[in-house]
């Protein structure tokens, strides 16, 4: 090849084919069309809309137990191994489903390497949940966190709010730094007020080293404290047509000069798709959004609907 035709390492081709590379990467850990979980008595849906078009700092990832793992082999071999405690929870894995959203700061595509990070050490961490307790435990994010804490950037950190919806519509969550959740009351036509003892967030992940470790003592980096024990918070959607959404600051945040998006105007767009499907209410709510006004950051919706 002549000197003409060829490109010095490190150039603005090699760079453009290397972003271009790991953004085919990042997209290949979002869900995928048909995904959402199927619980009985549930509708799920959910849009990511970042802020480049292709990657960003959002990162949403579904647990659906029994198609993402063979529940009847796990079933079989903690029932050999006499571990009732397992079956149990194995068994409680068939009517429920688990939900990770995670706000990684900064919004452009090289943060989704942070989110795939993400991605893949929860996948590898709840599979040694499934073999040791038969279900995601606290133990998991306490580990997340202490990975992260010793890997990241404290200008780079996570929010990330974790939960699991079962077919009795209760919602089980574990919250680090992420904005909570908002209820959408059919009977009273509006968003509920949500008690501040009603919900316990912790720092986001990977701020503080956590204090409930085994390996604690390791921490050689000056802290400025642990963070205490995760707390999980339940709530139980108790009316047919309820609404729960899960998002991330780029909708909390959306604004047009001093006029928020959330609550007032998100609440009248959920009021008027409230009938629909949960996906009707996505679409609603996103077309909205943007002609409310341009986005500023990544945007994350999720729409979980009792019927």
């Amino acid at each position: 090849m002549s000197t003409s035709e060829s490109h010095t390492e490190g150039s603005p081709t090699d760079l453009s084919s290397e972003l271009r590379n790991f953004e085919e990467i990042a997209r290949g850990i979002l869900p995928r069309p048909g995904s959402m979980p199927s619980i009985a008595g549930v509708d799920i849906y959910s849009q990511l809309l970042p802020l480049n078009g292709v990657a960003g700092g959002d990162h949403l990832l579904y647990v659906d137990f029994k198609k993402r793992y063979d529940l009847d082999a796990r079933i079989a071999a903690a029932t050999e191994a006499s571990r009732v405690d397992i079956v149990s929870n194995l068994e409680q894995c068939r009517r429920k489903a688990g939900i990770a959203l995670i706000d990684v700061a900064g919004h452009h595509a090289t943060d989704a390497m942070l989110a795939a990070m993400f991605h893949q050490a929860f996948l590898t961490g709840a599979l040694y949940e499934l073999d040791i307790y038969g279900t995601i435990t606290r133990r998991l994010f306490e580990n997340l966190n202490q990975r992260f804490n010793r890997t990241s950037s404290i200008n780079k950190f996570i929010t990330m709010i974790y939960g699991e919806i079962s077919e009795d519509r209760t919602f089980r969550f574990l919250s680090a730094g992420h904005p909570p959740p908002a209820i959408f009351s059919a009977l009273n036509d509006r968003f509920m007020e949500i008690a501040p003892d009603s919900i316990t967030s912790f720092p986001p992940l990977g701020t503080f080293p956590s204090k409930h470790v085994i390996d604690r003592r390791t921490v050689t980096r000056d802290a400025l404290g642990f963070k205490d024990r995760y707390e999980v918070n339940e709530w139980s959607l108790m009316g047919t047509g309820d609404i729960l959404l899960l998002h991330t600051d780029g909708v909390l945040d959306h604004a047009r000069g001093d006029e928020l998006y959330f609550p007032e105007r998100l609440e009248r767009m959920v009021r008027s798709a409230k009938h629909g499907s949960a996906k009707d209410i996505v679409d609603t709510v996103i077309d909205d959004l943007k002609a409310f006004a341009d986005p500023v950051d990544d945007v994350s919706l999720v729409i979980i609907k009792t019927y």
